[in-house]
């Protein structure tokens, strides 16, 4: 889910800045120490906006630079468990495929990509096949899928968040699928009406 929140924070601005425009520093500032960030509790930030900084600085003894207060917006993403979200598939490996959702890459495990068994992984094209309908999905597939697993885990000295798809769900697989599936309910439905007549 993306929701935008309201912050504020203190934010260094180096002497070396102090002659350009301090709107733009802050904003410069904050895009760097925000953008890309992961919180457990707020998500993932994607945007910084709407940058009110304070004209009033303070300086630290044994620093030459300012500390000015700052009031922004943050656009956030914040993977829900049970979440329907649509996105890419942008890589592929023998476990299973990435999905393009928002900022992240979701993974979809090979045994969550569609009702049928995945009895085929081809490494050249990227794509996998399903045993009984031959159904393939591969890279640049576009996909709609459920979010079933969230987890936020420190990699380094950073948080990193990790998000787990499944396709096996009524409406849920590749576009294709489910237009398949609309229009098969709907020709099944022509059929009874007709047999009536």
């Amino acid at each position: 889910m993306f929701r935008v929140l309201t912050l504020e924070d203190h934010i260094r601005i180096p002497p070396s800045r102090f002659g350009e425009p301090l709107e733009r520093v802050a904003f410069e500032v904050l895009w760097g120490e925000y953008v890309g960030r992961v919180e457990r509790d707020v998500g993932v930030y994607v945007a910084i906006f709407d940058v009110e900084v304070s004209r009033r600085g303070v300086v630290i003894f044994g620093d030459g630079a300012t500390y000015n207060r700052v009031r922004f917006k943050a656009l956030v993403y914040t993977p829900l468990v049970n979440e329907v979200v649509e996105g890419e598939v942008v890589r592929t490996e023998d476990f299973g495929a990435f999905v393009r959702v928002g900022p992240i890459d979701a993974l979809i495990h090979r045994t969550q990509m569609m009702e049928d068994n995945v009895v085929l992984y081809d490494k050249q094209s990227g794509a996998f096949v399903g045993e009984r309908s031959r159904r393939r999905l591969g890279r640049g597939d576009v996909v709609r899928a459920r979010v079933v697993g969230v987890s936020y885990v420190t990699a380094g000295n950073r948080d990193v968040v990790r998000v787990s798809l499944t396709l096996r769900q009524p409406m849920l697989g590749k576009l294709e699928w489910i237009e398949e599936e609309l229009s098969g309910g709907k020709k099944t439905a022509q059929a009874k009406a007709q047999q009536k007549q």
